[in-house]
């Protein structure tokens, strides 16, 4: 079976990321949704997103998603409408991808724990709807690992075949434990929050605090990516955003779209984002923009005439954030201070490992594979005592300490920091933590399974259409070890 003809689908709460095995990257990157104007009665396919941030597609030709309904196939990252999952796809695979299903496989990813009732009609939709020739249904915990090790071949989770991936996803956040490429199930620990959660959140912030923006959910996704960072000292960030002038390193201004000179919004004043980094230096000058910051200046600004002073109120036309910015990210980390029974994440990530077996702390601790891309399938294996002695004694002369981040929620800025400082206190005195981001946290998922599909033992690991109509979805899953 040649690479080219095995479709690696990983299908996300928030994003699809599509393409074909062997490549380093997807095809295309749609949202996995549908959206109506307020305008319209018809229910429309987004655009695809820019795989990489150096595109240079125009946004004049983007749609106008003001006040936007919004049509979601998956609910807290299961999916719950396969007639509405199915029209995604089939635009997807008949317009975008055009492959013709009968003559190519499927590897496609699905989230940890799904119920067999939700199997049963991903199975349907594969076979029975699409007819695809054959399915591959994998995790995101094992793929992720193993893009890892297939990157770093001298690295530890290459040698110690040990990883603990944590996926901060769309709908939800999970801390896995992988070992020899499988998923450990009774270590898996799970957070209720997502990227979803936190758009959410700061809709209510605006709402409450400015102006009203509970049905502009694809535009507060753009004010939370281009706006929000994560917070080193909560407190003192509380302080600062209270003051006024020049003295609240917080205060930016997003501008909303009017739907006639543009259909986005966008930062009044984009030289401020990354004003707080000053904190950061202990300085009192700021440091110097980023490349893609000074790309971001030529956006257009409000022009106020004169004549319109009288007919237009500028000031609702815009909303300022201070210390949203940081709240919102805060939820991932101390969730409890906003009311809700969630452990924050890097308690979830020490209750997964000390789920684990003993011998497993160690290297558990030595690299962590946080995954912000969404969670997809278990993998579930059996260890034997004699292999994980071996492994203890085999990792005594490794160096403690790389974690690695992957996923969306995760590109907040100053991430990285916080958790390392959230995890010391709570991490072994003698495992030494360290915290790397991935090259692409967005991608790190696809591009094990079109690794994983390029390999010569995809074709055996597969169940084929045939093998479906003969002994059924149930029997079939048992290949895939969930």
């Amino acid at each position: 079976m040649s690479s080219t003809n095995v479709v690696v689908l990983d299908n996300g709460g928030g994003l699809i990321k599509a393409g074909f095995g062997g490549e380093r990257d997807p095809a295309v990157i749609l949202p996995n949704c549908l959206y109506r104007a307020p305008s319209s009665k018809k229910w429309l396919h987004p655009h695809p997103l820019p795989i990489t941030t150096t595109s240079t597609d125009s946004s004049a030709a983007e749609p106008d998603l003001t006040s936007a309904a919004v049509r979601r196939p998956l609910d807290r990252g299961y999916l719950i409408n396969s007639d509405l999952q199915r029209e995604i796809w089939s635009h997807l695979f008949s317009s975008i991808l055009r492959i013709n299903p009968t003559q190519s496989s499927l590897l496609v990813t699905e989230p940890l724990f799904t119920l067999p009732s939700i199997q049963r009609s991903l199975d349907e939709l594969v076979f029975e709807d699409f007819n695809f020739r054959a399915l591959y249904v994998a995790d995101s915990p094992s793929l992720v690992h193993l893009y890892e090790a297939s990157r770093r071949p001298d690295g530890l989770v290459s040698r110690a075949q040990c990883s603990l991936v944590v996926d901060c996803g769309f709908s939800f956040t999970h801390a896995s434990p992988v070992f020899q490429n499988f998923t450990l199930n009774y270590g898996v620990k799970r957070i209720d929050l997502g990227g979803k959660a936190l758009t959410n959140y700061l809709k209510e912030l605006v709402s409450f605090r400015s102006v009203n923006v509970m049905e502009e959910t694809f535009l507060i996704d753009d004010v939370k990516e281009k706006l929000c960072f994560v917070s080193l000292d909560v407190p003192r960030d509380l302080r600062l955003a209270r003051e006024s002038g020049k003295e609240n390193l917080f205060r930016c201004t997003y501008v909303l779209p009017d739907g006639i000179t543009y259909t986005k919004g966008f930062v009044k004043h984009p030289e401020r984002i990354h004003n707080y980094l000053a904190l950061k230096d202990g300085t009192c000058g700021f440091p110097p923009l980023p490349e893609e910051t000074k790309g971001n200046m030529n956006r257009p600004e409000i022009a106020e005439m004169p004549q319109d002073r009288n007919r237009i109120d500028l000031s609702k036309n815009e909303f300022d954030l201070t210390n949203e910015r940081f709240l919102v990210p805060e939820m991932i980390f101390q969730p409890a201070n906003l009311g809700m029974n969630e452990a924050g994440l890097a308690e979830c990530i020490v209750r997964a490992v000390n789920s684990c077996h003993p011998h497993l702390h160690p290297v558990l601790y030595e690299r962590f594979l946080i995954q912000t891309i969404y969670s997809d399938g278990s993998v579930y294996g059996y260890l034997h005592l004699d292999s994980l002695v071996h492994l203890a004694i085999y990792l005594s002369d490794f160096p403690f300490g790389s974690i690695i981040l992957t996923g969306g929620s995760t590109l907040f800025p100053q991430f990285s920091e916080r958790l390392e400082k959230e995890l010391r206190p709570l991490v072994p005195d003698d495992y030494h933590v360290k915290i790397t981001t991935q090259e692409d946290p967005i991608l790190g998922v696809w591009r094990g399974g079109s690794l994983l599909a390029s390999s010569p033992d995809f074709e055996a690991m597969c169940v084929t259409k045939s093998e479906y109509e003969e002994l059924g979805s149930a029997r079939c899953r048992k290949r895939f070890f969930h």
